[in-house]
């Protein structure tokens, strides 16, 4: 399954009502909460690069950067890979998947979640997470920037996040593993 069509499915999966999952006009292409999983993927990634490429003189961009301009919908445009790679200048999309997801999954178990992502990643049932657990582990940053970028409240994004996460992240992994590169570029 492709990463476009696991973030197509976020938008059909929630109720007719509910701002997070309704599906975006066609011109905007995908949820704001597909836009808000993507975007959390983007700023994981970035942060890893940043941490393996920066020099330390250097200072550091806005957490999140301006994901507006990156995610279908925003100011910038063109496909998923392009949006994917265009987020770390150029870098293959298969290295900003692996990286974000990677990233993602490193913060959750530094914040004591390890053992609820693990179980997203392996085989089984997945284990919820709190909102405000979800909240510690990302931090104020990143969801202000997931907020501002996708519009929704900070509530609304928290719910969405803590009820999509998982799956979003158990589908990214169907072998028990983060994929490598390579495999993350056939899935964008």
């Amino acid at each position: 399954m492709g990463l476009l069509d696991i973030l197509s499915g976020i938008g059909g999966g929630g109720v007719a009502s509910d701002p997070r999952t309704r599906s975006a006009p066609p011109s905007q292409g995908m949820s704001p909460m597909a836009k808000a999983l993507l975007g959390l993927l983007a700023i994981y990634a970035m942060k890893n690069l940043r941490r393996a490429d920066a020099p330390a003189a250097q200072p550091a961009p806005r957490p999140g950067g301006d994901l507006g301009t990156a995610l279908p919908g925003g100011r910038g445009g063109g496909g998923l890979g392009d949006v994917l790679g265009g987020l770390l200048g150029g870098a293959a999309a298969g290295t900003v998947l692996n990286g974000g997801l990677g990233g993602l999954l490193k913060q959750l178990q530094q914040s004591g979640q390890g053992d609820v992502a693990h179980s997203w990643v392996g085989p089984g049932e997945n284990k919820s997470i709190s909102e405000g657990d979800l909240a510690n582990a990302l931090g104020g940053d990143t969801l202000d920037t997931l907020a501002h970028e996708t519009g929704l409240g900070r509530d609304d994004l928290l719910s969405g996040l803590s009820r999509h996460l998982p799956r979003f992240v158990d589908q990214l992994t169907p072998d028990g593993r983060l994929p490598t590169e390579q495999e993350a570029d056939r899935m964008v």
